[in-house]
């Protein structure tokens, strides 16, 4: 008898799991070869959608949907040599990622205690972004194209079930990316680099963060919590 309960409550955990669908809302920043290098500076505007698959109460699989319209221009007397330099743009980065979700301690949805968890999110993801240059006599930017290139999403939260049905987080997630062309400083066209054009530190990628508030709610059968 105890081995069929067993039995039944792997089935039960394989076929009814939990979901969770919602949304993020934040800002964001770039770091590379124009303006500021503050690592976390939430001045642009992003936000995007959530899902999460919870195969345990300390594991999930997650599914991101971004979107961030980067602004940014040398323009700060931080640092001279790009304040004189004057570059500026504008860039609009949509993110599509998956991943795994780990919580710190257990965190039950299915539960009525309220819950506090920390969680880590490690993935893979893929970026679109917008091809430009900079016209060295009038500093516009002339753009050519749409980009397609890889991304590594890393991001620290904090979330709470504030009811059975809804869960909130905080959570800051910075991505590195295999481009250094988010801000046009390695301009490639397909007649090749446009070497006479480039500038900055073309041996370092450009990097992203994203800062903000998730909102997401549970859905789906309960996972079977059975004891032999």
């Amino acid at each position: 008898m105890s081995l069929f309960v067993v039995l039944l409550c792997i089935h039960l955990y394989s076929s009814g799991q939990f979901h969770e669908v919602g949304a993020f809302l934040g800002g964001g920043n770039y770091i590379g070869d124009i303006g500021g290098t503050y690592y976390v500076s939430p001045e642009n505007p992003a936000f995007g959608f959530v899902y999460k698959w919870n195969r345990t109460t300390r594991y999930s699989l997650r599914a991101n949907a971004m979107i961030m319209n980067i602004r940014k221009s040398d323009y700060s007397p931080l640092d001279m040599a790009r304040f004189n330099r004057r570059y500026r743009f504008k860039n609009q980065v949509t993110e599509f990622s998956v991943g795994a979700e780990i919580n710190y301690y257990d965190f039950n949805l299915h539960g009525n205690d309220k819950k506090i968890a920390p969680y880590l999110f490690f993935g893979l993801g893929f970026i679109r972004y917008n091809l430009f240059y900079h016209e060295p006599n009038t500093l516009e930017n002339i753009e050519y194209g749409k980009g397609i290139e890889i991304a590594l999403p890393a991001i620290v939260g904090l979330k709470a079930n504030v009811s059975p049905y809804v869960v909130l987080g905080f959570e800051i997630g910075a991505r590195y990316t295999f481009t250094d062309n988010l801000d046009g400083s390695a301009a490639e066209t397909e007649d090749g680099l446009l070497n006479d054009l480039k500038f900055g530190n073309l041996n370092n990628n450009d990097w992203y963060v994203f800062t903000g508030l998730t909102i997401s709610f549970t859905f789906g059968d309960l996972p079977c919590y059975c004891k032999e």
